[in-house]
């Protein structure tokens, strides 16, 4: 049976998820076994492998919506699962190094330096021959209620992390991985308990929002500042109310009882936008939920007409920025009427 690098035997985040058998997923030697015990856990991917010798071993730890897992594949390999679309993974080498492209962005990591990996951006790997990772599994739906609940509203714009993470210089993250391992080695019954198990997963996407940068950090510390006036949120009010009708600055200065320059100064020291944006962003929330779900709708034009977006060629750039795909690839995910 293929076992652990001895580099990192001693190491107690290695030994956390050794000491439950029952949390081994699989040890193999075959290619197709491999990829596809690791597909269980993760997503369907391409593995290719560099040479002729394979040695996989994983070890999987669930926490509610997050999941703690430690991975080796005993070879030099290419991973490409594509966009990871319903989970993001935080990837901390605890021996070796991996090449990794994400989006945009692409970093070496290697015991310093982990790799947060946006659920929405493509993703392709080169794990080293000596490669042993431990690999914080989180969904996408449990992080984003957790940016909700910072925001205070669903937001329209892509939460993407970067990609780089110097985890071991983290002290907030690397204690809760060492405090993670003691629990799962020391207090496993604690652990799989479902009222524990929410506390962590809460706790696990906090910290990783807390101290990794992301696209909504700025927004996340605007919520900070006081409350939204009235008219802030009276207008956001009437604009989910009335968001198909043709809606202007002036009407909902007036709705809010306010200047032009008091609305539009509430709107940016409060959400970060103008309220026109705010409700292109409720209108683009409006589309995808007819695209999904109204059998009427047979086309992207006819659902975007339908909420006021006359530029169809911008309308889907937008659409796109918003919700990580294209409008027509979220159509064909309903399938035939």
């Amino acid at each position: 049976m293929p076992q652990p690098p001895a580099a990192t035997a001693t190491e107690p985040l290695a030994r956390a998820l050794l000491s439950d058998p029952t949390r081994l997923v699989f040890a193999s030697t075959d290619q197709a076994q491999t990829r596809a015990a690791v597909g269980t856990v993760f997503k369907p991917h391409k593995l290719t492998i560099g040479g002729t010798t394979l040695a996989a071993r994983m070890h999987h730890a669930p926490l509610g919506a997050v999941s703690f897992n430690r991975l080796a594949y005993g070879a030099e390999v290419q991973i490409e699962p594509g966009p990871l679309d319903d989970f993001l993974l935080v990837q901390m080498p605890l021996a070796g190094h991996a090449q990794i492209h994400c989006g945009q962005q692409q970093i070496l990591s290697d015991r310093d330096m982990a790799s947060v990996l946006t659920p929405s951006d493509p993703v392709r790997m080169r794990w080293s021959h000596d490669s042993d990772q431990l690999i914080v599994r989180v969904e996408r739906g449990a992080l984003e209620r957790v940016c909700a609940a910072h925001l205070g509203h669903r937001s329209q714009a892509p939460l993407r992390f970067e990609l780089g993470m110097g985890w071991r210089r983290l002290a907030a993250w690397y204690q809760l991985m060492h405090y993670l391992a003691d629990l799962l080695a020391l207090a496993p019954d604690a652990a799989r308990h479902p009222l524990t198990a929410c506390q962590l997963e809460q706790l696990v996407i906090g910290t990783l929002l807390t101290v990794q940068p992301h696209s909504l950090a700025e927004a996340m510390r605007a919520r900070g500042k006081p409350l939204a006036p009235r008219h802030v949120k009276q207008v956001e009010e009437y604009i989910h109310a009335h968001a198909q009708a043709p809606l202007t600055p002036a009407l909902l200065a007036e709705i809010a009882g306010v200047s032009l320059r008091g609305l539009y100064a509430g709107f940016r020291e409060h959400r970060g936008i103008s309220p026109m944006a705010y409700l292109r962003a409720v209108r683009l929330e409006r589309v995808r939920h007819d695209l999904l779900n109204d059998p009427e709708i047979d086309s992207v034009t006819a659902a975007a007409l339908r909420w006021g977006f006359c530029h169809l060629g911008r309308f889907s750039v937008e659409y796109r920025k918003s919700f990580g795909e294209p409008p027509g690839q979220t159509l064909r995910r309903r399938g035939p009427a």
